[in-house]
Order: structure tokens, then sequence, then C-alpha cells
């Protein structure tokens, strides 16, 4: 982590603006929205087993507890101020951004009626369908180019607050799409459907996509892979968003053993004992797990 926190400071230190917001521009004629919902797709949730998303079933699992952790985070900066879409990307490929943002998204659903919207915006290596096991077109490509209209490219995760909007089929510049005024009509609309709209994107060092959907966007979130992620990419990273609001760093594969020792012995232990034949929530048990709490883990 302290070479992340080094990287931030000599951004900060070249002039990077951290908390600044986007100024705003001239906005574009909106589609109208009134019904969207009612017209949308439900389709049935059926993950991806290699996709490594996280299930709302297994609430224990270290990885669950760290995206709720980060919904909680987000949730209390978007009562502090309006924030309702943000755009996850990271500085190189295999980082995992495309992981983070899905896993993110579905803990935002998991809260009833907090409706969350997850749009792939990476046009050129597009994966949020293979994930959801859906179909990538229509999608928003096609409603870029006029071929769908809107309520056609979005689907509806069956049983959540989740809805999908794919990537659409290939083009060849994607870049030019993203700079369609639509675009920008879309991202300003979107937010007043759905409390939270999380867009995937390109890398930032590989492409300038996510460089444009930052400013597009209400916030930032950089994923940085540990033992991949360099502090000059990471520096890099933060100089080419310029002005645009990021609002954290998601740190992704550390390994287990490194951060939850504590933390993983006092769930395992929350959890276990509240399964237990004849346990009942709150009262006692719940005094004796603030106890066991913070002991250190046992031996072996």
């Amino acid at each position: 982590m302290s070479r992340v926190y080094d990287a931030l400071r000599r951004a900060e230190q070249a002039g990077v603006n951290l908390s600044a917001t986007p100024a705003a521009g001239p906005v574009p004629a909106a589609p109208p929205l009134n019904g969207l919902l009612d017209l949308i797709q439900e389709v049935p949730y059926t993950p991806n087993p290699e996709a490594h998303m996280i299930d709302a079933s297994r609430p224990e699992a270290a990885p669950a507890e760290e995206f709720r952790a980060l919904r909680t985070r987000l949730n209390h900066m978007q009562s502090l101020q309006p924030i309702h879409s943000v755009i996850v990307t990271s500085t190189s490929p295999a980082e995992g951004k495309s992981f983070s943002a899905v896993n993110l998204a579905l803990a935002q659903a998991n809260i009833s009626g907090n409706l969350t919207l997850l749009a792939d915006f990476d046009f050129r290596r597009p994966i949020i369908h293979n994930m959801f096991q859906i179909e990538r077109s229509p999608g928003i490509t096609d409603y870029l180019l006029g071929k769908a209209p809107l309520h056609q490219v979005i689907r509806k995760i069956s049983g959540t607050s989740l809805y999908v909007m794919p990537a659409g089929e290939a083009v060849l510049n994607p870049l030019e799409l993203l700079n369609l005024r639509e675009v920008k009509a879309m991202l300003i609309q979107l937010p007043s459907l759905f409390n939270w709209v999380i867009l995937d994107s390109p890398p930032l060092l590989f492409a300038a996509d996510a460089n444009l959907l930052a400013t597009l966007c209400h916030g930032t979130l950089l994923v940085v892979r540990i033992g991949a992620t360099t502090i000059d990419s990471v520096t890099r990273a933060m100089q080419s968003l310029c002005q645009n609001n990021v609002l954290g760093i998601i740190v992704n594969g550390a390994r287990r053993g490194e951060l939850y020792s504590k933390y993983t012995y006092y769930h395992s232990y929350y959890y276990s004992y509240g399964n237990r034949s004849g346990d009942k929530p709150g009262g006692e048990p719940g005094e004796m797990q603030e106890q066991k709490r913070d002991q250190p883990p046992a031996a072996g």
C-alpha cells in the first residue's frame, strides 16, 4: 500500500487535483426515460462459474465482505455529495477492473430497492456479458448506432435490483463512438432511474476511452493489483485523469493470509457460532462474539 500512497503523493505534486469535479458543459438532448424500466427484459441470474462473482448466499466469504465495505464507503460519500455514476478503470489490463465493477454492482444491488446499472463501456475487450452469460448484443454500441432502442440494450437480472447493459456489437472506432453527444445525454439521464450507474472501461494507459468517460461521470475508482501495478503506472494514470474526481483506489490481488488473519478468525467464529443448533441471534451470543473479536487467532 505504501507504493500506492507514494504514487498518489507524486501525482499531487505534479499538479493533479484529486477532488475536483469535472467542469459542466452544455447538456445535449436526453432520451425520454418515462416507463423505461417497465419495458426492460428480465433474464435469469446465471453467473459464469469462472467469473469469481460474490455469492449473496455466502456472506461470510472475505471477498463479499470487502465489497460490502466498499459499498458502505461509497454510499456514505453519496450521502455527502451527489455521486451516482462511477467509472471503474485500471492502469493496465489484467488488474481486476471488470471483476471489481461487477462485484461492486452486485453488492449495491443486494440492498433492496437500490437500483443499480452495470454498463460495459469497454468496447475493445468487453467481458461483462460473458460473466453473466447473456448475449453481447443488443448493447450500448447498438443503441449509439441507432440499431436498438434504449430499453432493448438493458437486461434486468432476476431476483435482484441489478440491471446490466452489455457492450453490444464490435465497432472499429470505439473512441469516436464515445464522443457522440448521445453518450453524454445517456449518462446524464440514467442516474434519474438508477441510484448507481457503474461503468467498466478500458485501462487508462492503453486507450483514451476511460479518460473521456471519466469526464462524464461523477467519480472514478482506480483498480491496482498487488505485485503487478507499478508506481510509475499509478502516477501516470493519476496524471492522465487530470481534474476528474478520483473517489479512491481498489487494491486487488491480496493474499488472504496477508490481510485477514485476525479478521478471518473473528468472521469464521461469528458465522459458525450463529449457525450452531439452538443458537439465537442477539443477546448473549452477540456479547460473546464481541469478546472474541479482539483475541488473537488460535495457533496451528
